[in-house]
């Protein structure tokens, strides 16, 4: 399978247009994607390279601003608030670049990183998609690789399993990983991804019917499934602030995610699995809240921590169980 996948990557570049074409959706946070853009413009890759920016229908001015700060800038607008997938399919069906990095507004690129990742798809050609190492605003790493979700990995997560034996090769995740070489992953975050335009053509762009959440993953799992590789290198470097244009509604946030986390294992893994997956968040909340109480009443210096972590959990307790009817993302986009 995998040498019919490759052989439809073999068209080379025909130096005339861009080879890079760098994605990106902004909803709010004007100075975020001035940061962001800058960051570009500061370290830009020595390819020909393109930025397009899909203004989701923020209300800060953003257009007027990347217009007159960054006019080279492919500016595409909504009138009305989409979700994360359906505005990079809308991006990168007029990007031109034989590579195309997705972009969160509220990364800052670090200097070679995009030719780094760019190097490193011409050197590895059964690789599809390869993600940077990620850091935190104060240069701490951001774990961005994951296992694929599934209604087994939802137990052994639920049943603190995970964190017990987190490098254990069935049970562990990438979690202790030190993130300092390159190596396959199952996925890795939409923060920052580069992805051949050949498996877009081939694969398909991503479900729309995430809303927010989840999309990257499900894309990931499809190329997988097509016989192509995914790929960390930490050579490249991008700081990620993660949640700077919806910290103010984090209800909503986790509302989102939950859905996404539940349409994901529907979609894959059918109503059985999506009844695996309820149950198991039901016990790990209640799992986490029975410990985290105990924290709270008997280590007094880490009481307000453990008092937000019970709140976190009580909020899925309601979720998953159905008493909970916050509003998502998808109801404030579409108000």
């Amino acid at each position: 399978m995998q040498t019919a996948v490759l052989s439809q990557c073999d068209t080379g570049h025909n130096g005339t247009e861009p080879r890079l074409s760098i994605t990106l959706v902004h909803h709010q946070g004007l100075t975020v994607l001035r940061d962001c853009l800058q960051s570009i413009q500061d370290h830009p890759p020595t390819v020909p390279f393109e930025v397009i920016v899909v203004d989701n229908a923020s209300s800060e001015g953003a257009p007027e601003m990347v217009r007159r700060e960054f006019p080279q800038v492919i500016l595409l607008q909504n009138e009305h608030p989409r979700g994360f997938g359906a505005n990079q399919n809308r991006a990168m069906s007029v990007a031109r670049g034989e590579y195309l990095l997705l972009l969160n507004d509220d990364t800052r690129v670090h200097p070679r990183a995009l030719d780094v990742l760019c190097s490193y798809l011409d050197t590895h050609p059964q690789t599809a998609v390869v993600g940077p190492r990620l850091l935190h605003p104060d240069g701490t790493l951001q774990i961005s690789c994951y296992r694929f979700p599934s209604p087994w990995r939802s137990v052994l997560e639920n049943l603190l399993l995970v964190a017990a034996f987190p490098g254990h090769p069935v049970i562990g995740d990438y979690r202790t990983w030190p993130h300092d070489t390159s190596r396959e992953v199952d996925f890795v975050i939409g923060a920052a991804m580069l992805v051949r335009r050949c498996v877009l053509e081939r694969v398909g762009g991503f479900d729309e019917a995430f809303f927010l959440y989840f999309e990257e993953i499900d894309w990931q799992r499809r190329i997988r499934q097509q016989g192509w590789q995914i790929a960390f290198c930490p050579d490249a470097v991008i700081t990620h602030l993660g949640g700077q244009s919806t910290r103010q509604v984090r209800p909503r946030q986790l509302v989102e995610f939950n859905r996404g986390h539940l349409q994901f294992i529907r979609k894959h893994y059918g109503p059985g699995g999506a009844l695996i997956l309820r149950a198991m968040m039901l016990t790990g909340s209640l799992l986490r809240l029975s410990l985290w109480s105990m924290v709270a009443l008997l280590q007094p210096a880490r009481r307000e921590t453990a008092r937000a972590q019970i709140a976190l959990w009580y909020f899925h307790l309601r979720w998953w169980s159905g008493w909970d009817r916050t509003p998502g993302l998808s109801e404030q986009a579409h108000a």
